[in-house]
């Protein structure tokens, strides 16, 4: 399998730093989940469980209700702070890698920061809620052009600088892990950050890419010719999708594009992005294929904290007390695949959310989901009841 021979070296780096095992005297934290050594070297284990409940009403019983896991995440890592991280983790559900990857801090090898060095999968830079955390997102589903347009993750290498009122990025991709998605990418985030302290962010961001997908063959010899294809649910992950380009065959590049902007004021926060797709294909007498959509949400905190943002993107609440913390929020999004000859539809949600953050390890979220499609004439507007358990460390 590709996807086990690409990691034994990471594997073993894991495996190496564990044998030390709780009983060494100098190892301390919370021992067996997380453990430090006394040169500042972390290393432990993380795992996040998230089962979905989704309910589907005024849908002409097209659309089933349905209940399973959604997500079954376990990884290993190590890390120590200003010199090294590495992290290889796992869907269970899936059944596919998620991030696996070694980043070098360029200050702790060359006595200057220039930097950090990322090699392995991660994910790529265009779509700021596609690239915040599954454990930290607002909402239970990404909103429709960030399903459509985001590329995921990617095998690349990719250099990233950060300083209080700005960062950069660069990364070239190939595939992933599974084995799929032939094709080369480069891509670039800029962002501006002129506010950046505890509780008060202003960050503006520009992000870039350019793949180009490359012709594969699967494991019976078929040859698929280089494809892309932009698709999404109703902003439910257990519903089938609503807007979709199908295969778009013959692809020379897909070119995305991402305007992302976040306010953060104590308990409040406003986040937006306007996300673009341009198909090129190959043969010139086919016009290129646009597709494009945006969202913007409001998200507050009756509690009091504060969503915390680091790296250039949001994390997870974490509650002031005991009993834990109460997040309110809405989303509105909106996503156009119709640009002729392809008809993928055109669609836009409006999305409630209720999150309890019990603690720092168990979340309970809820979200009612008004959702508006049409394609090809065929159009469906269902309302959705979307619950979520999550346990994470």
């Amino acid at each position: 399998m590709r996807s086990v021979r690409a990691l034994p070296v990471f594997l073993l780096g894991l495996a190496s730093a564990a044998a030390a095992g709780p009983s060494d005297p100098s190892l301390s934290g919370d021992w067996p989940t997380h453990a430090r050594l006394d040169d500042g070297t972390d290393f432990g284990a993380s795992a996040l469980w998230q089962y979905d409940l989704d309910r589907f009403s005024n849908d002409g019983g097209r659309l089933a209700d349905a209940r399973t896991n959604r997500r079954k995440y376990l990884g290993l890592y190590v890390k120590k702070k200003g010199v090294y991280d590495a992290k290889a983790e796992f869907d269970f559900q899936s059944r596919k890698w998620q991030d696996a990857y070694l980043r070098l801090q360029s200050e702790a090898l060359f006595g200057g920061d220039a930097g950090a060095l990322r090699i392995g999968q991660g994910k790529t830079p265009v779509g700021f809620e596609g690239n915040t955390g599954s454990n930290a997102t607002t909402f239970i589903e990404l909103a429709l052009p960030s399903q459509a347009v985001y590329e995921n993750r990617r095998i690349g290498v990719d250099w990233s600088l950060q300083r209080p009122s700005w960062l950069v990025s660069l990364g070239y991709y190939g595939g992933d892990l599974q084995g799929d998605n032939d094709g080369r990418t480069l891509a670039a985030r800029v962002a501006w950050v002129p506010v950046h302290r505890e509780g008060k962010v202003l960050h503006l961001g520009l992000a870039a890419s350019r793949e180009r997908p490359q012709a594969s063959v699967d494991g019976r010899g078929v040859a698929s010719p280089p494809a892309a294809r932009l698709r999404s649910t109703p902003e439910a992950g257990l519903a089938p999708v609503l807007l979709d380009t199908g295969t778009l065959a013959g692809v020379e590049r897909l070119d995305r594009t991402g305007l992302e902007g976040l306010w953060i004021e104590g308990p409040w926060s406003v986040q937006g992005e306007y996300l673009h797709a341009r198909t090129v294909f190959r043969r010139g007498d086919r016009p290129d294929f646009d597709g494009r959509g945006w969202y913007v949400s409001v998200s507050w905190v009756p509690t009091g904290e504060s969503r915390p943002y680091q790296g250039g993107n949001v994390g997870n609440i974490v509650p002031s007390r005991p009993w834990g913390a109460v997040e309110l929020a809405v989303r509105y999004s909106e996503l156009d695949l119709d640009d002729a000859p392809v008809a993928g539809g055109r669609g836009h949600d409006w999305t409630l959310g209720v999150n309890g953050y019990l603690g720092r390890h168990l979340r309970l979220q809820a979200n009612y989901i008004r959702a508006f499609s049409d394609r090809r004439g065929r159009v469906l507007n269902p309302h959705i009841i979307e619950l979520r358990a999550v346990v994470a460390f």
